[in-house]
């Protein structure tokens, strides 16, 4: 361990009230100035506005600090933007620690403000012993290859594809089944361009195609992930299309037809058959048909139209890729109905939207069901999603807007279709709205009902009897028949726990992967160098899929691209003198970051530092105490408790002095808020007409910093107001709140 630092600067945040209506700053600040080491204590309005960042970096210079505490909000929020401080000022980024006294404190015991304080000089008190025993530490460099992998070909894997190799990286991008697209092949046209699914993977694969910096492999599966970021290694197993190029159209008709082996056809979701040579489209991409060996029998009757071109005989292949970076691409799966909800399976006209989209799309200028024309049609919404009780508690967000347009379609190509909507409310959200209009222009009807009283379907006389509770006529008891009873399903995360086990991608309560943070990073996972975007993410339309896709990629190109990746210096770290290599750490490891190694004729543990996202997990466990994490030793740890526990000494204080920090006075019956002389100044000043913060300071000859302070905390209590009106000199204008 270093010496200890002696010249730290601690600065603690009012947050702008956040922090001060219920933390007594004042208190705060005259008992951390008695710590060991404290050269310096300040308060401030915001510690992370531009002013107060120069000001701590101007302080560090002239006192010649060697540590710092910030006392603020969450270090989600600020812990870089300090670190940047620091930077700039001179000071090694981790003498640096956050205390945060907003989410851990004021804002968790808003109701006890004297017990908020006390916490809050613990939680600094902490942060200080922390920061005293200090280590200066530099990021861990290691190279990275210039190469990503994506995993899904569908429109997102095909744009991320795209988006990496027009910023120079490397692409290999491996797809599952044997022709790109995803999802949106299957879904038709598509709003608001009305441009069908399959249009738009053309115009993706061809770019795909012209970049000669992307490799695309169809078939393809990973069957391992060696390596950490920087320099991952993936073993890919690919199954052949055991044609070799292509047949003619009257050729490729003629070997389908004497091709007898049939199975539902899972792109038109069990709604046809295909045969052991298909196609998931006639312009799937890539273009040559693909032999399913699974159901293949090798009667041989292929072989004899299209002699030379069919090889049952081609071998699957073993192979193995290196990549920086990797992103997961893979999608979602629409939601399945359970045997009996509302129906299905049951009731023989009841289908899914996906099923109803590939028949729109199947059938000519009728629409057709079971030999059926089909003119009654009833939607039943969020079937399968917001469920209180059950596994999807979520919305998808695309159901409502996909359905609607479903039916307008139908009612477009189809004429005579009569639509009828059971919702549970609509949510076209955004421009998508003006869906909603053109379905209620065009006559379609609309039902609601709530979670409580659910819908049923029936079968009565070959049709579908509905049955449901509208809350649109005050919950009156409704009945319709229908030719065809459509479930709107959502979307669900896919059902690949090889993938999650390859990974080790972190996956959520609803099974979907899980990033970082949903705000501030919002396609990263703990796993560094592993990216997610698209549906395999959340429940997103292509919109917004593009959008997380966008994202994904330029993470995954700044990141490796300079052929460097700085990587966090916390990580956990043995001593090789009392390791014996028992393979406990090795076991709870999530990361795989623990290798074998020989030490001084003996085997020991070592820490791959690329991978080890300093957890902290495998510390316990040894049963030599071999392992520490850098910056969170023993020692460190068994320092900040001590810190936090030591008894906090208030001195006594009048209510005077109490109302000058907005603290609350206690009368053990009940709590008064008492104002400070300045804010009661403020509000006589307002009395007479709305003002602005320069005109108020001016007027009581006070500096406009306070006057702010004091006007937002008036401001929240619902004391005082600010009007719809800006003075000459663009300041909003307050008011009294009547």
């Amino acid at each position: 361990m270093e010496n200890q630092k002696s010249k730290i600067g601690v600065y603690i945040c009012h947050c702008g009230g956040n922090i001060s209506d219920y933390v007594d700053i004042e208190k705060v600040k005259n008992l951390i100035a008695r710590e060991e080491g404290v050269h310096l204590v300040n308060n401030m309005m915001f510690t992370c506005s531009d002013s107060a960042q120069v000001d701590i970096v101007n302080d560090i210079k002239e006192n010649n600090l060697d540590g710092m505490v910030v006392a603020s909000c969450s270090p989600k929020l600020h812990l870089l933007t300090f670190r940047d401080v620091a930077k700039r000022a001179g000071l090694n980024q981790y003498n640096y620690i956050h205390a945060n006294i907003r989410e851990q404190c004021s804002w968790a015991h808003s109701d006890k403000t004297e017990l908020a304080t006390d916490k809050a000089v613990r939680i600094i008190r902490a942060a200080i012993s922390k920061v005293r025993l200090s280590e200066t530490l530099e990021q861990i460099e290691i190279p990275a290859i210039n190469t990503a992998v994506v995993v899904g070909a569908g429109v997102s894997g095909m744009r991320s594809a795209i988006e990496l190799a027009d910023q120079g990286t490397n692409v290999y991008l491996i797809e599952k089944d044997h022709f790109v697209g995803g999802r949106v092949s299957q879904w038709g046209k598509l709003f608001p361009t009305e441009e069908p699914g399959e249009n738009l993977v053309e115009r993706l694969y061809h770019k795909v195609k012209e970049r000669e910096n992307i490799t695309l492999f169809t078939g393809a599966e990973i069957k391992a992930v060696n390596g950490s970021v920087g320099n991952f290694e993936l073993d890919v197993h690919i199954t052949p299309r055991y044609i070799n190029g292509m047949c003619d159209e009257a050729i490729q008709d003629q070997v389908l037809k004497a091709c007898h082996a049939e199975v539902d056809d899972e792109f038109n979701f069990g709604l046809t058959k295909r045969k052991a040579i298909y196609k998931n489209y006639p312009n799937a991409y890539p273009e040559t048909p693909v032999v399913d060996m699974d159901l293949c029998d090798k009667c041989g009757e292929c072989l004899k139209i299209c002699d030379g071109r069919i090889t049952l005989d081609q071998k699957e292949e073993n192979i193995s890729i290196k990549a920086g970076a990797i992103l997961l691409n893979t999608g979602f799966d629409p939601y399945e109905p359970k045997e009996g909800e509302y129906g299905y399976k049951q009731v023989d006209n009841v289908i899914t939207l996906q099923q109803f989209k590939r028949l729109i799309e199947s059938n000519g200028d009728k629409l057709v069901y079971n030999g059926k024309k089909i003119r009654d049609i009833a939607y039943i919404y969020c079937v399968g999603s917001r469920d209180a009780k059950g596994e999807n508690k979520h919305c998808s967000r695309y159901c409502c807007t996909s359905a609607i347009h479903t039916a307008v379609d139908a009612k477009t190509k189809f004429k005579n279709i009569r639509n009828y909507h059971v919702t549970r409310g609509i949510r076209t959200y955004g421009k998508q709205e003006t869906l909603f209009t053109d379905s209620s222009r065009q006559g379609d009807t609309y039902f609601q009902f709530f979670e409580g009283a659910m819908p049923t379907v029936e079968n009565e006389n070959g049709k579908a009897l509905i049955k449901v509770k509208d809350a649109l006529t005050q919950n009156e008891d409704i009945e319709f028949t229908a030719d065809l009873v459509v479930l709107v399903t959502g979307m669900v995360a896919r059902k690949d726990e090889n993938l999650v086990n390859i990974f080790k991608v972190p996956v959520g309560s609803d099974k979907f992967y899980n990033e970082i943070h949903n705000k501030l990073r919002p396609v990263e996972t703990v796993i560094e160098g592993l990216f997610i975007a698209g549906g395999c993410q959340s429940p997103k339309n292509i919109r917004a899929t593009m959008a997380s896709t966008l994202a994904a990629s330029a993470k995954a190109n700044s990141l490796i691209q300079s052929g460097m990746i700085a990587l966090e210096p916390i990580v956990a770290k043995v001593n090789p003198e009392l390791c014996e290599w028992c393979g406990a750490c090795d076991d709870l490891c999530t990361y795989n970051a623990f290798e074998k190694v020989e030490y001084e004729g003996k085997t020991v543990a070592k820490v791959n530092e690329a991978m080890c996202k300093g957890c902290g997990a495998c510390t316990p466990v040894c049963p030599t105490n071999a392992i520490d994490v850098v910056s969170l030793s023993d020692t460190e740890i068994e320092t900040m408790i001590d810190s936090f526990v030591r008894d906090v000494e208030f001195a006594t204080t009048t209510t005077e002095e109490k109302a000058d920090s907005f603290a609350e006075v206690v009368d053990f019956e009940k709590q008064v808020r008492v104002l400070p002389e300045l804010s009661q100044r403020i509000l006589d000043s307002l009395e007479t007409e709305p003002k602005a913060i320069p005109d108020i300071a001016k007027e009581l000859g006070v500096a406009a910093d306070d006057v702010l302070y004091h006007l937002m905390s008036l401001r929240k209590y619902g004391m005082i107001k600010d009007t719809d009106e800006i003075n000459e000199d663009e300041y909003y204008l307050y008011e009294l709140k009547k």
